[in-house]
């Protein structure tokens, strides 16, 4: 069990590296679409990547007889979850500046989904998971706001982007549900394929039609195969290793690369204090894997 409670913590920070190159991407390759489109079409097309890669690894029956037995209430919740998180967190950081809107949104996603482990699942995360969590999260804080803030307070803002953590951590309870009834890639073409059909009407009715330049192709590809699909794939399948808090949690190792890419690709100054928030990051990520390995099999459900 220690195995796969490991191979779990793997998936997830391999999930967060692609994650993470989110940033660069669109730094080198500037897209012109709204925030709102952006995040919108990166759930389309990852919703199209599932469905290929779905038809292409797993034999018809099988992801016939799965998306049968998915709970399509908790497939649509989950979809507005995921719809959710990205519609509020591209809102809550125009609203509250990229530094701060990041911090709060990440931030609060694993105490979300602490306490949501905690309310639905009755179970209580392990002390050294509580440690490793203010570790990690403060030293997030530590990494994107190192610069100092870039505006003003927003309660709007931030009222968003802790919906944006709320919505990340729910997603992430419901899918483990998900992927104990049904393979991890048809569990998440169904989340993905309703997040997009929510997604796509909000954002035109947000931001009007859409026009897209090359560039605008080819960040929206690369957001929505290799950001989401291939990330979510990994993250889905952590899921039936390890907790969903745990999993958040550990997703905080996404800032982290985010801040050694644009420090070494984008040559970006970096202060002291987001090498020292850096190095709360990689304490609390350790503590948080040894609370996962340590935990029994019946609280990782």
């Amino acid at each position: 069990m220690k195995n796969h409670s490991l191979s779990g913590s793997l998936m997830v920070l391999g999930a967060a590296v692609l994650w993470g190159t989110t940033g660069t991407a669109q730094s080198l390759a500037p897209p012109h679409l709204s925030a709102y489109w952006i995040g919108a079409l990166r759930l389309a097309v990852a919703a199209a990547f599932f469905a290929l890669y779905t038809v292409c690894t797993e034999p018809r029956r099988q992801w016939w007889q799965d998306l049968h037995r998915l709970r399509w209430s908790e497939v649509w919740l989950a979809g507005a979850c995921i719809a959710g998180y990205n519609l509020a967190f591209f809102a809550g950081v125009k609203a509250s500046g990229v530094a701060i809107g990041t911090a709060i949104a990440l931030g609060s996603g694993p105490v979300w989904a602490g306490l949501l482990q905690w309310l639905v699942l009755r179970h209580t995360p392990r002390p050294a998971w509580w440690l490793g969590t203010l570790l990690a999260v403060s030293g997030g804080s530590w990494m994107v706001l190192g610069g100092g803030p870039q505006q003003a307070f927003s309660l709007h803002g931030t009222l968003l982007c802790l919906a944006a953590g709320l919505g990340y951590a729910g997603y992430a309870l419901l899918n483990q549900r998900l992927v104990q009834a049904a393979s991890p890639a048809t569990a998440t073409l169904g989340v993905f394929g309703a997040a997009a059909l929510l997604a796509v009407p909000v954002a035109l009715g947000l931001s009007g039609g859409i026009r897209m330049a090359a560039t605008d192709v080819m960040v929206v590809g690369y957001l929505g195969i290799v950001t989401t699909g291939i990330s979510y794939l990994l993250f889905s399948h952590a899921l039936r290793r390890i907790a969903s808090a745990t999993a958040v949690t550990l997703a905080l190792a996404e800032p982290l690369v985010a801040f050694v890419l644009a420090v070494w690709l984008l040559h970006e100054p970096a202060p002291w204090t987001a090498y020292a928030g850096l190095t709360l990051v990689l304490a609390g990520l350790a503590c948080v894997i040894v609370a996962e390995m340590g935990a029994k099999p019946s609280t990782k459900i």
